[in-house]
């Protein structure tokens, strides 16, 4: 890692008013200085890099033009907020990102005036921004609304929506599209190809038409650059017709890295806009940084690096990934079986379909930031005869849950969902926590689910899943390394329903679901110190329940923990369900369900995490105690 870069522009700003006297030669050089200042910080954080290298003069010249925080600036999932961050007050806390205590990775309102609207799922930014004009409209003090959104979070249909109702209602709105080609992954669908024939085919929308007509309202310092954007698109389209049909004023597309451009187009749309306008501005994703440019992902998202070499400093692994193993066994799975495939929403590394792509690529697909259509894409395939796997998220299939229930469970067709990033999820926080699909999804009849105590597990349930065929069927798994197991050759089908007994005990009973088993052996062994005499079984399925097992442990201990990593409502309510309606509790039966709590985490290390969340070995074991109506200090004294 290098020192820091020397910035006597961006040390003269405090927060945005301090740029507006700047000359537009001093911007640009701003722009040059903030880039390198984001470097350097992600550099020491790890972080999302190459979104925000792409928007550095786009930053710079939305906060200098516009009345920023009374002006909201929203930006569309928000990965490239970074630079937003330097310039708003934050750059002295910017080397905190994404770590415990420090700055959020996303826009996050409570952080900051200047974050009108968190973010961190896609498509959302038009949305909100005209619920900021409309509020406008009826007399709430705010002032103009920008939304930025790049061209894959246009893939969702959510951004069509409030395109189609910004242009229906006709109100003053700004949005600005960051056409970069990528979302995470290159965008995929007819919507990015769209886009690429606005500027890369003729004939086009001319550029030439909007600057001509802007030209009478700018000062005369401004009219050069016009006259050079103008310049610049001869030839090129008039376009966007897409767009105007929306009902939105179209200008573009411009360089988006070119100040000379972006500020007489923001400044002319600032003075003279009278109803929606949509600014099409061209970047490139890690514009500036040569590692950033030259890697597939443009640097998208990053551990910690040198400046100068771009190598990033990750520590070896100790075992495969959850998300690898995943993977290699739906790779040697679709070896032996033509009727699997798989799907993502724009996350093939994230889910690992894109070493599956390498391997089947015929059988497998990335349908864009399009959640509610890869679900019912899924519920097609089945419903046809394949074995569709739909690898996502869980954080991100909340967005398609509508589809889940109606038209995967009601229809009881076997699609498999692949949850990965189950409970807490590390820098990247409360946003992409998978806190709660043990709660919506066990809530529907006929949904298997299944949680991956380690990596041979998953393996398991990749396979379990393979089989099974007679609805849909959900396993999830924990983001990072595995717990280091020895890992099976193939994976074998689990009995439907059946958990397993992985210590034998007496006194106690701790039953996990998920990857909390480590935590409960851990747990097991303290209270055995203690002489407490304790059983741990992990249940593997927490719908349908091992009903036999949960009975089993009830009657035959004095007391019954379960711990899962979801929020209330899962795997420990159907457990009470079941204990209830079988008359279990009628008997004395001190049971403890352990779930996250009732708050949103922010992020930090997962260990860190999970200890703020009550959920490693010392809680469970001060749980246990005081089920028995006893204390560690009296458990202690005893022993």
């Amino acid at each position: 890692m290098s020192d820091r870069p020397q910035t006597p522009l961006l040390d003269l700003v405090n927060d945005p008013a301090d740029i507006r006297g700047f000359s537009d030669a001093q911007l640009e050089r701003l722009a040059d200085e903030l880039r390198q200042e984001t470097i350097s910080a992600v550099s020491v954080t790890g972080g999302h890099l190459g979104a925000g290298l792409g928007v550095v003069e786009l930053t710079v010249a939305i906060h200098a033009v516009f009345d920023t925080p009374r002006d909201k600036l929203i930006w569309d999932v928000s990965h490239q907020c970074y630079p937003h961050k330097i310039l708003t007050g934050r750059r002295d806390r910017i080397r905190t990102l994404r770590q415990g205590g420090g700055l959020s990775g996303f826009t996050k309102r409570s952080e900051s005036a200047y974050d009108p609207f968190g973010a961190a799922h896609s498509s959302t930014s038009i949305s909100a921004a005209l619920g900021f004009a409309m509020g406008r409209e009826f007399g709430c003090d705010t002032g103009d609304a920008i939304a930025v959104i790049g061209d894959g979070a246009l893939s969702a249909g959510m951004a069509y929506e409030a395109l189609n109702n910004a242009g229906h209602l006709g109100k003053r709105l700004i949005v600005i599209l960051n056409d970069n080609e990528m979302s995470i992954a290159p965008p995929v669908g007819a919507m990015s190809s769209y886009l690429s024939r606005l500027y890369a085919q003729k004939p086009f929308q001319d550029f030439k038409a909007a600057a001509k007509q802007m030209l009478s309202y700018m000062p005369e310092v401004f009219r050069e650059g016009a006259h050079r954007a103008e310049q610049l698109f001869k030839g090129a389209t008039v376009g966007g017709t897409l767009f105007e049909e929306l009902g939105f004023d179209y200008i573009g597309p411009i360089d988006g890295h070119d100040m000379s451009q972006l500020l007489p187009v923001l400044r002319t749309v600032k003075a003279r806009a009278d109803g929606p306008v949509l600014i099409h501005a061209i970047t490139r994703k890690g514009k500036g940084y040569g590692p950033a440019e030259e890697a597939a992902d443009k640097g998208h998202a990053t551990a910690k690096f040198d400046v100068v070499t771009g190598k990033q400093s990750k520590p070896p692994a100790n075992a495969p990934s959850y998300t690898k193993v995943f993977a290699e066994s739906l790779v040697a799975e679709s070896n032996d079986d033509p009727r699997i495939v798989a799907i993502t929403a724009a996350m093939p590394s994230g889910t690992g379909l894109d070493h599956y792509g390498k391997m089947h690529p015929d059988r497998c697909f990335d349908v864009g930031i399009a959640e509610q259509h890869a679900v019912t894409f899924g519920a097609g395939l089945a419903a046809a005869g394949m074995k569709p796997f739909v690898a996502i998220y869980s954080t991100f299939l909340q967005r398609g849950y509508d589809q889940v229930v109606h038209d995967v469970s009601i229809q009881g067709l076997p699609v498999r969902f692949a949850l990965d990033r189950a409970g807490l999820v590390g820098s990247d926080g409360a946003t992409h926590a998978g806190s709660f699909d043990i709660a919506y999804l066990g809530c529907l009849p006929g949904m298997v689910i299944m949680a991956a105590a380690d990596e041979a597990e998953l393996r398991h349930m990749v396979r379990t899943a393979v089989e099974y065929d007679e609805g849909p069927i959900a396993f999830r798994f924990a983001r990072g390394e595995g717990v280091g197991v020895e890992m099976p050759e193939r994976g074998e089908a689990l009995e439907i329903g059946r958990g397993r007994v992985v210590r034998e005990g007496t006194k106690i009973a701790l039953l996990s679901l998920g990857t909390r088993l480590g935590e409960c052996l851990k747990a097991a062994e303290e209270l055995e110190a203690m002489g407490l005499s304790t059983t741990v079984a992990d249940a593997r399925f927490a719908k349908p329940l091992d009903r036999d097992l949960v009975l089993r442990l009830a009657r035959e201990h004095e007391a019954l923990v379960t711990v899962e990593e979801g929020s209330v409502g899962g795997f420990g309510s159907f457990v009470l369900q079941l204990l209830a309606t079988e008359g279990a509790l009628d008997q004395g039966c001190r049971i403890r369900p352990m779930v996250l709590p009732d708050v949103y985490i922010d992020q930090d290390k997962p260990a860190a995490m999970y200890d703020r969340a009550g959920l490693n070995a010392p809680h469970i074991v001060a749980q246990a105690l005081a089920a028995l109506g006893q204390s560690t200090g009296d458990a202690a004294a005893r022993a």
